[in-house]
């Protein structure tokens, strides 16, 4: 049988606190890694007892599992996140960077920067901070994996939100370059890809039969994908079982970049 075997390893997911995050913790302390669950503290405290229940979930899968609140957009932030992660598991071996926003939706002329620059500061330089962190931690050990969380707007527009897909493209070419930069150090670095994925954050699409039946149109599959089958290929990827894969981002979107709308010709 073959199995994803993480035992030992010690797993940072950044945005974890809910939906695709969440998932990812599960199944990466499904298959045997501690994990650190990263959120971002509110003033209701709401993010922060989420982010204990996701961690609390995890023990039951008798892993070590601990809350880290940080601003990923933050530098000074996420060192102290990854100086807290060395006292509370002793190291880093995973980091997978899923904080991300879509931000708010204007067509690019009647945006506003502040709104535009906040999509580019946690979804690319928040994978940059948490990346160069891992790095120095990695680099020295010879070993580990980052796994940088894209969508398929890395190749697919989307009007109304150029910030988002500008940083999921660029998300995309640094997963190349640290790849590149990494490769003979014993660390692999690689992207996921997810197309539409049924979580609390989209519901308003996947709750009206009509939105619904819009977005089916756009995904040759048929249906919306669940945050389980993300947290799976993270799992997989971070396994030694992908231990000759590094740079691609891989599409996790039930053939949405396939064009289906030429799927019956041109």
């Amino acid at each position: 049988m073959i199995t994803i075997d993480l035992k030992g390893r010690r797993a940072l997911v950044t945005g974890s606190s809910s939906g695709i995050g969440e998932a990812i913790v599960h199944a990466l302390a499904e298959a045997g890694a501690d994990v650190a669950v990263n959120y971002l503290e509110d003033p209701t405290g709401k993010d922060a007892a989420d982010a204990e229940r996701v961690a609390a979930a995890a023990r039951q899968h008798g892993v070590r599992a601990v809350s880290l609140a940080a601003d990923i957009s933050n530098a000074g932030q996420v060192e102290q996140m990854f100086a807290a992660m060395d006292r509370e598991l002793g190291g880093v071996d995973i980091l997978v960077n899923n904080a991300g926003i879509d931000g708010v939706a204007a067509r690019c002329w009647e945006s506003n920067p502040t709104d535009w620059y906040r999509v580019i500061q946690i979804n690319l330089f928040g994978a940059y901070h948490c990346a160069r962190e891992a790095l120095k931690r990695m680099t020295a050990a010879h070993h580990g994996v980052i796994i940088n969380i894209s969508s398929v707007h890395e190749s697919i527009p989307w009007s109304g939100y150029s910030a988002y897909t500008c940083s999921k493209a660029a998300l995309t070419m640094l997963t190349q370059t640290l790849a590149q930069e990494t490769a003979d150090l014993g660390v692999r670095v690689l992207g996921v890809a997810p197309g539409a994925i049924k979580t609390h954050i989209n519901k308003a699409v996947w709750s009206n039969p009509d939105t619904l039946k819009d977005l089916l149109r756009k995904i040759p599959a048929n249906r919306m994908g669940e945050p389980a089958e993300i947290g799976r290929m993270v799992a997989l990827l971070a396994s030694d079982m992908a231990s000759y894969v590094t740079g691609p981002s891989l599409l996790v979107d039930g053939g949405m970049v396939l064009y289906p709308s030429f799927r019956h010709g041109g």
